[in-house]
């Protein structure tokens, strides 16, 4: 699976933004699509959001529930995050990742009991 991030940008805190991922491949493959996201210097990746193919709810990390809200189009195999009332600390890179059941051995990640896929990262800043 290829996973393609588009959007992001520079916004005012306050304001909205929002950020896609588009899947290509084994897309039928796919259990749960989410975002990670890596603030400035490089510090440990934060899991963001997630949602699972087929149906459930979705699960977000505190410090965004109420504000991001995380969706897909199965049809175009595309996630999207629409992120509001965006704050300074919210400036990071957002990096989708997506978890399979079927891939390359070096791939599977035994924390998600899958194959783990990562797009290249997008950034998204939000100035004070």
């Amino acid at each position: 699976v290829q996973l393609v991030e588009s959007g992001g940008g520079l916004v005012q805190a306050g304001g909205s933004l929002s950020v896609s991922c588009g899947a290509s491949g084994d897309t039928f493959s796919i259990k749960t699509m989410g975002w990670y996201r890596q603030p400035p210097g490089n510090g440990p990746r934060e899991w963001v959001a997630s949602v699972d193919n087929g149906g459930g709810s979705p699960d977000y990390t505190d410090s965004v529930e109420g504000r991001f809200r995380i969706s897909a189009d199965n049809a175009k195999h595309t996630m999207f995050l629409q992120m509001n009332d965006l704050e300074p600390e919210d400036t990071a890179v957002y990096y989708c990742y997506a978890i399979t059941d079927s891939g390359d051995y070096s791939d599977y990640d035994h924390r998600y009991g899958g194959y783990l896929h990562w797009g290249r990262g997008t950034q998204v800043t939000v100035s004070s």
